[in-house]
């Protein structure tokens, strides 16, 4: 049986490991962006040296709109919630759905002018746009960056 820790000890080995583990999951979300910014630039340069014209996508301009409507109210939750925790990690997932509704925006802009003005560039350059966006939010969270207000 181990030595039960003083209160004082035990709180502040809980925090070291709270702490590792906020900078853990920090580098995965920041590796994960950083993935998705590469697979993005990727197929928006390919179709744009192709000329691959994109299908018209109702279902895709419906989701981005309810995206553009509901990610503001996560965000704002999510924010209140890393308060209360004192959390860098769900600061962070605040801030990715603060950016999750600056992409569905141009998302729908490359969307509309696709489908109402058969603009077929419109989508992998909207994508183009997205993917600095995408790999600054990535490198500050590999940096730790906890995207506290």
């Amino acid at each position: 049986m181990a030595p039960k820790l003083p209160a004082n000890l035990s709180v502040d080995a809980e925090e070291r490991s709270r702490e590792r583990i906020e900078r853990v999951t920090l580098r995965i979300v920041g590796a994960c962006f950083l993935v998705l910014a590469a697979y993005v630039g990727y197929e928006a340069v390919s179709n744009l040296i192709v000329r691959k014209t994109p299908e018209h996508s109702l279902a895709g301009i419906i989701l981005a709109c309810v995206s553009l409507a509901v990610m503001p109210l996560l965000a704002r939750a999510k924010r209140r919630v890393a308060v209360q925790l004192k959390s860098g990690a769900m600061h962070a997932e605040a801030k990715q759905a603060d950016f999750c509704m600056c992409l569905s925006a141009i998302l729908l802009g490359g969307l509309l002018l696709n489908a109402v003005a058969n603009l077929w560039w419109a989508d992998p350059i909207s994508g183009l746009i997205m993917v600095p966006i995408i790999a600054k939010e990535g490198v500050g969270a590999l940096r730790g960056d906890t995207c506290s207000e």
